[in-house]
């Protein structure tokens, strides 16, 4: 065998733990919670101990394998924050327990010879509550947001294993699917510390080309905050940051884990309207209450989408295809469920405007989150074209609202945009939900689209239509009013096409079998 140097894919961390200088190193395989186990045993603490770590500038530095490879002299600081500890009604049932022995054996010379010999009884059952609470204690030391991401990944797999013993939907049993349901937050806002962005991330954060795949959604809720405060929105709606948090949380939990519509999409569409709002420069053309309105809508766009789209609930004739009477029923449920949370005081970030103002949000929402139904593209984009080669005026209202539509409906179908390793992964969340819907659409003798069966579509079929046809037209349309749109999103998208065309032209790998001559 010929020698060959070894590719050393190992990290090494340096840290500073109570004054003392460690280090750890992490392989490639090492995930965020596997790094976080590593530096609480370096640290000597529980595994399920809070830890929090921060640069030499005092910014805090996410806990993940992407983290930024320092030196010794610059360890990231060690900040240990112990495990919470059991809650007031778990001393209280202890207390309760240890009274009722006390009470037991005090009054033992009263009681009759029988219920005397039941003591070794009592003892093995108070053993054995004991052992609960200290189950329960040490259950209580895991962080609030992983326990609720727990009980909703239970939550799901049960609604799985239901739908599929049905073998058909039932949306009458979908309690979540109607829009009269009472909508409160499962959690308050969090005890971790506020996040500290460094300046690189404020500046990446601005870029189309930005990679949401690195973030974990309280890291996701902290960027979406600070563009609410980076834009002047908390300002400009005299928000309480309280209330903002606690909104954020509620919608984030009003998103279900769909292959592709779900939070990190939520997060993945607002991310490029502010990155397009940055690029554009709109508050030199737009009021600082549509920018609100406009990050708003993104945020809200798809709430509590149920994974199968408005064709499936037409065809089906789901609760929602009768009530909204088959006209955008998936987009109106999402404007009725954001305002269903609005309507919660704890979570009103538009509480503090007077009336005539949250009539123009409300509306101006209502328009563009049922903009962005792809039925209705062409008349939206003909409409926008037909504004421009007369003469785009930024001071016309109705034209100022057909940009707006515009621009929630490039941001909603924008992944083909951003760098190919960012953007793949999409595509097969895309295609894992299109085949979810086209295989219970076989079940239950639905039509199915061609695009969405499992046994007709690729990779590059399912990508190279849409992108020559809807993308890049659209995106080169809204370059006509702001240039810069066609370097930075127009090339990149030319360049995908050209990629998947390349893919579709490649020869498919065939495989050989020999045959067997014994």
């Amino acid at each position: 065998m010929g020698s060959g140097s070894s590719i050393d894919t190992s990290k090494t961390i340096h840290l500073s733990i109570a004054g003392k200088s460690e280090k750890i190193i992490l392989s490639r395989f090492c995930g965020s919670r596997d790094i976080h186990d590593l530096i609480a045993q370096a640290a000597g603490v529980s595994r399920y101990s809070g830890i929090t770590l921060r640069d030499i500038d005092g910014a805090l530095v996410p806990i993940s394998p992407s983290m930024t490879k320092n030196g010794a002299s610059s360890p990231y600081e060690v900040v240990i924050t112990s495990p919470t500890a059991a809650n007031a009604g778990d001393g209280e049932a202890f207390t309760q327990v240890l009274t009722h022995v006390a009470e037991q054996f005090s009054n033992s010379q009263n009681m009759d010879l029988n219920r005397v010999f039941k003591v070794e009884e009592m003892k093995a059952d108070i053993t054995k509550r004991i052992n609960i609470l200290e189950r329960r204690l040490e259950l209580e030391g895991l962080k609030a947001v992983e326990i609720e991401k727990c009980k909703r990944d239970i939550s799901d797999i049960k609604n799985q294993i239901w739908t599929t013993q049905k073998k058909y939907v039932d949306f009458s049993t979908m309690s979540a699917l109607s829009d009269e349901r009472k909508i409160s937050l499962k959690r308050d806002v969090p005890s971790y510390p506020k996040y500290t962005l460094s300046q690189e991330t404020v500046d990446y954060l601005k870029q189309p080309t930005f990679d949401i795949w690195h973030w974990e959604p309280n890291e996701m809720l902290s960027l979406l905050e600070h563009m609410y405060h980076e834009l002047g929105l908390v300002t400009e709606f005299n928000i309480n940051p309280i209330t903002l948090k606690r909104w954020l949380l509620c919608v984030q939990e009003n998103y279900r884990n769909n292959p592709f519509h779900n939070f990190r999409h939520c997060f993945c569409v607002t991310q490029m309207m502010y990155g397009m709002i940055q690029l554009c420069k709109l508050w030199e053309k737009m009021s600082r209450e549509d920018l609100g309105v406009l990050l708003t809508s993104c945020i809200c766009h798809d709430l509590d989408h149920p994974g199968y789209n408005n064709t499936y609930q037409i065809n089906a004739r789901t609760e929602l295809a009768i009530r909204y009477n088959d006209i955008s029923p998936l987009e109106n449920h999402h404007c009725a469920v954001a305002f269903k949370i609005l309507s919660n005081p704890e979570c009103n970030i538009f509480s503090n405007t007077d009336k005539e103002v949250y009539k123009r949000i409300r509306a101006a929402m209502t328009m563009l989150i049922l903009a962005s139904d792809m039925a209705r593209h062409g008349e939206i984009m003909e409409c926008f074209k037909a504004k421009i080669e007369l003469g785009f005026d930024f001071n016309d209202k109705e034209q100022m609202e057909t940009l707006k539509m515009v621009f929630i409906k490039c941001c909603d179908i924008s992944n083909e945009v951003r760098p190919m390793e960012v953007s793949d992964p999409w595509v097969d969340c895309l295609l894992e939900e299109y085949f979810n819907q086209s295989d219970r659409e076989k079940m239950e003798g639905l039509p199915v689209a061609p695009f969405m069966d499992r046994e007709k579509v690729t990779k590059p079929t399912a990508q190279i239509g849409f992108i020559k046809f809807v993308l890049i037209p659209m995106f080169e349309t809204v370059a006509q009013l702001f240039p810069i749109i066609d370097s930075t999103m127009v090339e990149p998208l030319r360049i995908a096409r050209d990629r998947y065309e390349n893919m579709k032209e490649a020869p498919t790998p065939t495989t050989t079998v020999k045959k067997d001559d014994s």
